[in-house]
Protein backbone atom coordinates (compact mmCIF):
# COMPACT_ATOMS: atom_id res chain seq x y z
CA UNK A 1 0.00 0.00 0.00
CA UNK A 2 1.20 3.62 -0.26
CA UNK A 3 2.32 5.26 2.64
CA UNK A 4 0.72 8.23 1.60
CA UNK A 5 -3.27 8.45 0.11
CA UNK A 6 -4.21 11.03 -2.35
CA UNK A 7 -8.02 12.03 -1.38
CA UNK A 8 -9.61 13.66 -4.22
CA UNK A 9 -13.02 15.64 -3.58
CA UNK A 10 -15.58 15.82 -6.70
CA UNK A 11 -17.66 18.18 -5.44
CA UNK A 12 -20.95 18.89 -8.04
CA UNK A 13 -20.20 16.96 -11.23
CA UNK A 14 -21.93 17.58 -14.29
CA UNK A 15 -25.30 15.53 -14.22
CA UNK A 16 -26.44 15.89 -10.57
CA UNK A 17 -28.97 17.88 -9.68
CA UNK A 18 -29.68 19.82 -6.75
CA UNK A 19 -33.93 18.64 -6.97
CA UNK A 20 -31.48 15.19 -6.13
CA UNK A 21 -29.42 16.33 -3.13
CA UNK A 22 -30.08 19.90 -2.02
CA UNK A 23 -25.92 19.64 -0.39
CA UNK A 24 -25.06 19.75 -3.91
CA UNK A 25 -22.91 23.00 -4.82
CA UNK A 26 -23.42 24.33 -8.07
CA UNK A 27 -22.58 27.75 -8.19
CA UNK A 28 -18.52 29.46 -7.20
CA UNK A 29 -19.32 30.13 -4.06
CA UNK A 30 -20.44 27.35 -2.86
CA UNK A 31 -18.42 25.06 -4.80
CA UNK A 32 -15.61 26.80 -3.36
CA UNK A 33 -16.87 27.01 0.39
CA UNK A 34 -17.03 22.47 -0.15
CA UNK A 35 -13.86 22.01 -1.11
CA UNK A 36 -12.47 24.55 1.16
CA UNK A 37 -14.35 22.18 3.80
CA UNK A 38 -13.08 19.31 2.36
CA UNK A 39 -9.99 20.33 2.23
CA UNK A 40 -9.84 20.99 5.89
CA UNK A 41 -11.15 16.98 6.37
CA UNK A 42 -8.05 15.68 4.15
CA UNK A 43 -9.10 16.19 0.38
CA UNK A 44 -5.71 16.71 -1.54
CA UNK A 45 -7.28 17.74 -5.08
CA UNK A 46 -10.44 18.72 -5.96
CA UNK A 47 -12.06 17.92 -9.42
CA UNK A 48 -14.32 20.86 -10.33
CA UNK A 49 -17.43 21.29 -13.00
CA UNK A 50 -18.69 24.17 -13.72
CA UNK A 51 -22.37 25.21 -13.82
CA UNK A 52 -24.07 28.10 -15.40
CA UNK A 53 -26.09 30.02 -13.15
CA UNK A 54 -29.49 28.05 -13.95
CA UNK A 55 -27.53 25.47 -12.26
CA UNK A 56 -26.81 23.57 -15.81
CA UNK A 57 -23.29 22.04 -17.20
CA UNK A 58 -20.44 24.62 -19.09
CA UNK A 59 -16.93 24.55 -19.15
CA UNK A 60 -16.94 28.41 -19.44
CA UNK A 61 -13.26 29.79 -18.85
CA UNK A 62 -14.43 32.32 -17.00
CA UNK A 63 -16.91 30.32 -14.42
CA UNK A 64 -13.81 27.72 -14.09
CA UNK A 65 -11.84 30.70 -13.76
CA UNK A 66 -13.99 32.09 -10.70
CA UNK A 67 -14.25 28.64 -9.04
CA UNK A 68 -10.91 28.74 -9.29
CA UNK A 69 -9.56 31.85 -7.48
CA UNK A 70 -12.22 31.90 -4.71
CA UNK A 71 -10.57 28.05 -3.98
CA UNK A 72 -7.16 29.86 -4.01
CA UNK A 73 -8.50 32.27 -1.57
CA UNK A 74 -9.20 29.20 1.07
CA UNK A 75 -6.88 26.51 0.80
CA UNK A 76 -3.88 25.48 -1.87
CA UNK A 77 -5.45 22.03 -2.90
CA UNK A 78 -4.99 20.71 -6.13
CA UNK A 79 -7.13 22.63 -8.79
CA UNK A 80 -8.34 19.67 -11.51
CA UNK A 81 -10.60 21.41 -14.12
CA UNK A 82 -13.03 18.67 -16.15
CA UNK A 83 -12.71 18.80 -19.87
CA UNK A 84 -15.81 16.64 -20.14
CA UNK A 85 -18.28 19.11 -18.83
CA UNK A 86 -21.35 17.21 -18.24
CA UNK A 87 -24.92 16.36 -19.95
CA UNK A 88 -26.92 19.67 -20.36
CA UNK A 89 -26.51 22.98 -20.76
CA UNK A 90 -23.56 24.45 -22.89
CA UNK A 91 -22.03 20.91 -23.04
CA UNK A 92 -24.81 19.54 -25.42
CA UNK A 93 -26.12 20.04 -28.98
CA UNK A 94 -29.25 18.28 -30.75
CA UNK A 95 -28.61 16.49 -34.05
CA UNK A 96 -30.58 16.08 -36.95
CA UNK A 97 -31.18 12.62 -36.17
CA UNK A 98 -32.43 13.12 -32.78
CA UNK A 99 -29.18 11.84 -30.98
CA UNK A 100 -27.50 14.77 -28.74
CA UNK A 101 -23.84 15.08 -28.83
CA UNK A 102 -21.05 17.01 -26.51
CA UNK A 103 -19.77 19.54 -27.88
CA UNK A 104 -15.96 18.90 -28.00
CA UNK A 105 -15.45 22.84 -29.08
CA UNK A 106 -16.97 23.85 -25.40
CA UNK A 107 -14.65 20.74 -23.74
CA UNK A 108 -11.40 22.18 -24.89
CA UNK A 109 -12.19 25.69 -22.91
CA UNK A 110 -12.05 23.87 -19.55
CA UNK A 111 -8.08 24.39 -19.82
CA UNK A 112 -8.21 27.92 -20.00
CA UNK A 113 -9.14 28.69 -16.40
CA UNK A 114 -5.61 27.59 -15.00
CA UNK A 115 -5.56 24.67 -13.64
CA UNK A 116 -2.63 22.41 -12.69
CA UNK A 117 -4.45 19.50 -13.95
CA UNK A 118 -7.74 18.38 -15.84
CA UNK A 119 -9.70 15.39 -16.74
CA UNK A 120 -8.73 13.53 -20.48
CA UNK A 121 -11.78 11.93 -21.69
CA UNK A 122 -10.00 9.82 -24.61
CA UNK A 123 -12.67 7.79 -25.79
CA UNK A 124 -16.01 7.80 -27.43
CA UNK A 125 -19.07 6.98 -25.84
CA UNK A 126 -23.01 7.37 -25.06
CA UNK A 127 -23.83 8.56 -21.80
CA UNK A 128 -28.35 8.23 -21.41
CA UNK A 129 -29.26 11.24 -19.10
CA UNK A 130 -33.15 11.27 -18.51
CA UNK A 131 -34.54 10.54 -21.88
CA UNK A 132 -31.63 11.74 -23.65
CA UNK A 133 -28.79 9.52 -25.69
CA UNK A 134 -25.78 11.75 -25.58
CA UNK A 135 -23.11 10.71 -27.93
CA UNK A 136 -19.59 11.58 -26.38
CA UNK A 137 -17.24 11.44 -29.95
CA UNK A 138 -13.34 11.77 -28.59
CA UNK A 139 -12.03 10.09 -31.75
CA UNK A 140 -8.40 9.60 -31.85
CA UNK A 141 -7.82 13.43 -33.91
CA UNK A 142 -9.74 14.91 -31.52
CA UNK A 143 -7.93 13.11 -28.34
CA UNK A 144 -4.78 14.10 -30.29
CA UNK A 145 -6.26 18.05 -30.49
CA UNK A 146 -6.93 17.56 -26.72
CA UNK A 147 -3.55 16.24 -25.95
CA UNK A 148 -1.32 19.19 -27.63
CA UNK A 149 -4.10 21.66 -25.70
CA UNK A 150 -2.80 19.93 -22.69
CA UNK A 151 0.91 20.54 -23.68
CA UNK A 152 0.52 23.79 -24.58
CA UNK A 153 -0.82 24.59 -21.20
CA UNK A 154 1.42 23.20 -19.56
CA UNK A 155 -1.42 20.87 -17.58
CA UNK A 156 -1.24 17.37 -16.34
CA UNK A 157 -4.07 15.04 -17.86
CA UNK A 158 -5.97 12.89 -14.85
CA UNK A 159 -6.61 10.56 -17.72
CA UNK A 160 -10.44 8.74 -16.92
CA UNK A 161 -11.43 5.85 -18.11
CA UNK A 162 -14.61 3.27 -17.77
CA UNK A 163 -13.15 0.01 -19.15
CA UNK A 164 -9.77 -1.55 -19.46
CA UNK A 165 -10.01 -1.13 -23.43
CA UNK A 166 -9.92 2.49 -22.13
CA UNK A 167 -6.61 1.84 -20.98
CA UNK A 168 -4.87 -0.12 -23.68
CA UNK A 169 -6.09 2.13 -26.75
CA UNK A 170 -5.60 6.18 -26.70
CA UNK A 171 -4.67 6.25 -22.86
CA UNK A 172 -1.28 4.54 -23.75
CA UNK A 173 -1.01 5.63 -27.51
CA UNK A 174 -0.96 9.11 -26.50
CA UNK A 175 1.04 8.59 -23.50
CA UNK A 176 3.62 6.41 -26.10
CA UNK A 177 3.61 9.39 -28.49
CA UNK A 178 4.57 12.02 -25.16
CA UNK A 179 1.89 13.89 -24.18
CA UNK A 180 2.68 13.23 -20.63
CA UNK A 181 5.37 12.71 -18.32
CA UNK A 182 5.60 10.19 -15.51
CA UNK A 183 3.80 9.30 -13.28
CA UNK A 184 0.87 8.69 -15.62
CA UNK A 185 -2.48 9.57 -13.30
CA UNK A 186 -5.30 7.27 -14.32
CA UNK A 187 -8.60 7.37 -12.91
CA UNK A 188 -10.85 4.10 -13.18
CA UNK A 189 -14.46 5.16 -12.92
CA UNK A 190 -16.43 1.79 -12.07
CA UNK A 191 -20.55 1.23 -11.18
CA UNK A 192 -21.34 3.83 -13.94
CA UNK A 193 -22.59 1.67 -16.69
CA UNK A 194 -26.57 1.76 -16.14
CA UNK A 195 -26.19 5.34 -17.84
CA UNK A 196 -22.97 5.03 -19.32
CA UNK A 197 -22.94 2.58 -22.42
CA UNK A 198 -19.19 1.44 -22.21
CA UNK A 199 -18.21 1.66 -18.56
CA UNK A 200 -18.02 -1.26 -16.16
CA UNK A 201 -19.54 -2.33 -13.28
CA UNK A 202 -17.46 -1.97 -9.86
CA UNK A 203 -16.39 -5.37 -8.89
CA UNK A 204 -13.16 -6.91 -7.14
CA UNK A 205 -11.90 -8.89 -10.62
CA UNK A 206 -13.07 -5.73 -12.80
CA UNK A 207 -10.47 -3.21 -10.54
CA UNK A 208 -7.80 -5.60 -10.23
CA UNK A 209 -7.60 -6.95 -14.08
CA UNK A 210 -7.92 -2.83 -14.43
CA UNK A 211 -4.93 -2.11 -12.37
CA UNK A 212 -3.03 -4.82 -14.14
CA UNK A 213 -3.60 -2.94 -17.74
CA UNK A 214 -1.81 0.13 -16.08
CA UNK A 215 1.47 1.66 -18.54
CA UNK A 216 4.40 1.22 -16.05
CA UNK A 217 5.05 4.26 -14.02
CA UNK A 218 1.51 4.64 -13.24
CA UNK A 219 -0.23 6.18 -10.33
CA UNK A 220 -3.99 5.02 -9.90
CA UNK A 221 -6.86 6.15 -8.68
CA UNK A 222 -10.18 4.71 -8.39
CA UNK A 223 -14.00 6.38 -8.65
CA UNK A 224 -17.22 4.28 -8.24
CA UNK A 225 -20.66 5.78 -8.51
CA UNK A 226 -23.48 5.51 -5.71
CA UNK A 227 -23.28 2.43 -3.70
CA UNK A 228 -19.92 1.11 -5.07
CA UNK A 229 -18.19 3.95 -3.62
CA UNK A 230 -17.13 2.94 -0.57
CA UNK A 231 -16.32 -0.92 -0.99
CA UNK A 232 -14.52 0.49 -4.32
CA UNK A 233 -12.71 3.14 -2.75
CA UNK A 234 -11.54 0.55 0.22
CA UNK A 235 -10.40 -1.61 -2.24
CA UNK A 236 -8.45 0.82 -4.04
CA UNK A 237 -6.45 1.72 -1.08
CA UNK A 238 -5.52 -2.12 -0.21
CA UNK A 239 -4.17 -2.37 -4.16
CA UNK A 240 -1.86 0.85 -3.16
CA UNK A 241 -4.39 3.35 -5.15
CA UNK A 242 -5.83 6.73 -4.31
CA UNK A 243 -9.49 7.64 -4.17
CA UNK A 244 -11.99 10.03 -5.26
CA UNK A 245 -15.17 10.53 -3.62
CA UNK A 246 -17.95 13.58 -3.65
CA UNK A 247 -21.62 14.59 -3.98
CA UNK A 248 -20.69 13.98 -8.00
CA UNK A 249 -20.71 10.25 -8.09
CA UNK A 250 -22.70 9.47 -5.22
CA UNK A 251 -25.32 11.13 -2.99
CA UNK A 252 -25.47 9.30 -0.09
CA UNK A 253 -23.80 8.35 3.21
CA UNK A 254 -25.75 5.73 3.86
CA UNK A 255 -29.29 4.10 2.93
CA UNK A 256 -31.82 6.95 3.05
CA UNK A 257 -29.15 9.62 4.28
CA UNK A 258 -28.37 12.43 1.89
CA UNK A 259 -24.57 13.25 2.26
CA UNK A 260 -22.14 16.28 1.93
CA UNK A 261 -18.55 15.99 0.27
CA UNK A 262 -17.14 16.84 3.44
CA UNK A 263 -18.90 13.59 5.22
CA UNK A 264 -17.42 11.55 2.40
CA UNK A 265 -14.36 13.03 2.59
CA UNK A 266 -13.84 12.53 6.14
CA UNK A 267 -15.06 9.10 6.15
CA UNK A 268 -12.56 8.19 3.61
CA UNK A 269 -9.74 9.43 5.78
CA UNK A 270 -11.45 7.54 8.67
CA UNK A 271 -11.51 4.11 6.92
CA UNK A 272 -7.44 5.33 5.21
CA UNK A 273 -6.30 5.97 8.95
CA UNK A 274 -7.68 2.40 10.14
CA UNK A 275 -5.67 0.83 7.35
CA UNK A 276 -2.51 2.66 8.33
CA UNK A 277 -2.30 5.13 5.47
CA UNK A 278 -1.43 8.82 6.11
CA UNK A 279 -3.50 11.60 3.96
CA UNK A 280 -1.75 13.59 1.79
CA UNK A 281 -1.40 17.03 1.61
CA UNK A 282 -2.27 19.37 -1.17
CA UNK A 283 2.00 19.56 -1.85
CA UNK A 284 2.74 16.47 -0.71
CA UNK A 285 0.19 15.08 -3.85
CA UNK A 286 1.79 17.53 -5.91
CA UNK A 287 5.14 15.74 -5.18
CA UNK A 288 3.67 12.63 -5.61
CA UNK A 289 2.38 13.12 -9.50
CA UNK A 290 5.21 15.80 -10.49
CA UNK A 291 3.46 19.08 -10.01
CA UNK A 292 4.68 22.33 -9.36
CA UNK A 293 4.40 23.35 -5.59
CA UNK A 294 1.27 25.93 -4.93
CA UNK A 295 2.24 29.34 -5.41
Amino acid sequence: MNEKLIITVAPTGGMASKEANPNLPTQPEEIAESVARSHKEGAAIAALHARRPDDLATCNADIYRDINTRIRERCDIVINNSTGGGSSGDMIAERPDGIFENRFEERLKGLDAGAEMATFDGFTAVDTFGDKEILVATTPARCEALAKRFKERGIKPEWEVFNPAHIIQDVCRLIEKGYDEPPYYINMVLGAHRNFQGAMPYTHDTLTSMVKLLPPQSVFCVSAIGPAQLPATTHAMLLGGHVRVGLEDNNYYARGELATNEQLVARTRRIATELGLDIASPDEARGMLGLKPAG
